[in-house]
């Protein structure tokens, strides 16, 4: 059975392919993908990954495109929730 590629995946790939070509796309910061992987490994919308936080859906949509970065607390949750998402859900009121 084939996998349906993300939209993030798809993005990454085109990015790997014009590197490859020598033409400029996109490009993510460390923090980005951190935030971005985050979420996806949650399963979960950027409101309902924000509630799961505590955090505003600003902050999760400025840390996916790159206008802030998470510090501190919030980006140990990013990385507990991107290799452990479950236990975010177990937290969850």
């Amino acid at each position: 059975m084939a996998k349906t590629m993300s939209r993030a995946g798809a993005e990454l790939l085109q990015a790997v392919e014009q590197m490859h070509q020598d033409k400029r796309g996109r490009v993510y910061t460390p923090e980005q993908l951190l935030a971005i992987s985050a979420r996806q490994s949650a399963n979960r919308t950027q409101r309902e990954f924000a509630k799961l936080l505590n955090v505003s859906v600003h902050s999760v949509r400025d840390w996916e495109q790159g206008r802030h970065s998470p510090r501190g607390a919030a980006k140990t949750l990013l990385r507990i929730a991107q290799t452990h998402p479950d236990i975010l859900s177990q937290t969850a009121p």
